[in-house]
């Protein structure tokens, strides 16, 4: 490049730099500018933080919340039946508690179901629970009240414990072996109805004497005492209409079925004589089917029959003192003796095996009779089983 041109292109750039603004050092308004940018940027990283330490806190009392919310539990429906109430109770799922079994069946104690593996279900809602009957295939249970100037109570029982009322008021229930069906008697209604997840269903109704009480299942037909100061019983088939009575006028107790279908009572016959157990035709009106008198309990009407038909545990008289008595089904005439087999019984009997039953004594032990050993001739002692609260009357749960 020649001199002249490397002159000119000095002074042109030289003059444009003179020519450009310089800013200031110290300039008021870009320090403004610059303090409030750092002031917002410190501003919004305070808020970020707030924000964080509210989340956590949120957080933290959210968990403690939960942590001090009471269990989770089913509803306990209270109420009559059609339609039930929407009155309901929270309860406490049940633990995982377990204990050794009293017994070869499940027995109630209290508000506490224990059953034959150990298990404890507690039973809130249902109050004095009276009878009881497991169903199968774990479905729970159904328990039938005691007494109350209301009546009468059927509970359907989840395994869990939780219970829903299916019925109320009644002056009895009684339930078939299956658990399947149910009967009742209030006032001078008879009623009748199968038991279907948990609810009623296809009842039927009749008109019967307001003495009458309903006493058990004989398969498709329930049997009925027509009055508890006189003899005479009824088979009701189920039908609606005024009850038919029958023309039994002998039997005074009717205690349990066969597995052929007869029926194991007493009859007064001749009248006036102490009543003695025979067996008893439900296909012949309830006629006197077997021998024509057996041995004389004179009990107060409780007793069952092993599932092979051939004993019967039975309330009776053993001498002057009540007691729990061994007949031999087999051997039912008049030659046939009633063998003291443990203190008189109270509530519900249960086979736990054709060999085996237990029950609820007076005192609130739970007896176990083993029949072999009183066959045998050996003393007719039965084990009360140890371990159980004092005072708790056990109800021995039949089923399952």
């Amino acid at each position: 490049m020649p001199q002249n041109q490397l002159e000119d292109a000095v002074r042109e750039e030289l003059s444009r730099r003179v020519a450009a603004p310089r800013a200031l050092t110290g300039d008021p308004a870009s320090a403004v500018i610059g303090r409030a940018n750092r002031i917002q940027r410190r501003r919004a990283a305070a808020g970020m933080s707030l924000a964080a330490v509210a989340i956590v806190l949120v957080s933290a009392g959210s968990m403690q919340l939960r942590d001090d919310r009471p269990p989770t539990g089913g509803s306990v429906a209270i109420g009559e039946p059609d339609p039930p109430p929407a009155v309901t109770r929270t309860i406490p799922p049940p633990g995982p508690n377990t204990m050794t079994p009293f017994a070869e069946v499940d027995v109630v104690l209290g508000e506490m179901i224990v059953t034959a593996q150990g298990r404890m279900v507690p039973l809130l809602g249902t109050g004095d629970v009276e009878r009881a009957h497991r169903l199968t295939d774990g479905r729970g249970w159904l328990a039938v009240g005691a007494p109350t100037i209301a009546g009468r109570a059927l509970w359907s029982v989840r395994p869990d414990g939780t219970a829903q009322v299916l019925l109320a008021g009644a002056d009895e229930i009684i339930l078939d072996p299956e658990g399947r069906r149910v009967a009742w008697k209030q006032g001078t209604v008879l009623a009748a109805a199968g038991i279907v997840n948990g609810e009623l269903a296809d009842t039927v109704r009749a008109e019967a004497p307001a003495e009458a009480v309903p006493q058990r299942f004989v398969d498709d037909t329930v049997l009925v005492r027509l009055a508890p100061d006189r003899p005479g019983h009824v088979l009701w088939g189920l039908k609606p209409g005024p009850l038919d009575q029958g023309t039994d006028r002998v039997s005074t107790q009717v205690f349990d079925a066969l597995p052929d279908g007869r029926l194991v009572g007493e009859v007064a016959v001749p009248a006036g004589r102490p009543a003695c157990l025979t067996l008893l035709d439900p296909a012949q009106g309830l006629a006197p089917a077997g021998p024509d008198c057996g041995p004389e309990v004179d009990g107060d009407g409780r007793g069952s029959v092993s599932p092979d038909g051939r004993w019967l545990l039975v309330n009776g008289r053993s001498g002057d003192q009540e007691s729990a008595l061994l007949v031999d089904l087999t051997r039912l005439d008049r030659s046939a003796e009633a063998q003291p087999a443990g203190p008189a019984m109270t509530g519900t009997v249960v086979w736990s095996a054709p060999g085996t039953a237990y029950y609820a004594d007076a005192a609130g032990d739970l007896v176990r009779v083993a029949v072999d050993p009183l066959r045998t001739s050996r003393p007719a002692t039965p084990v009360t089983l140890a371990g159980l609260p004092s005072g708790e009357l056990p109800v021995v749960v039949s089923g399952g």
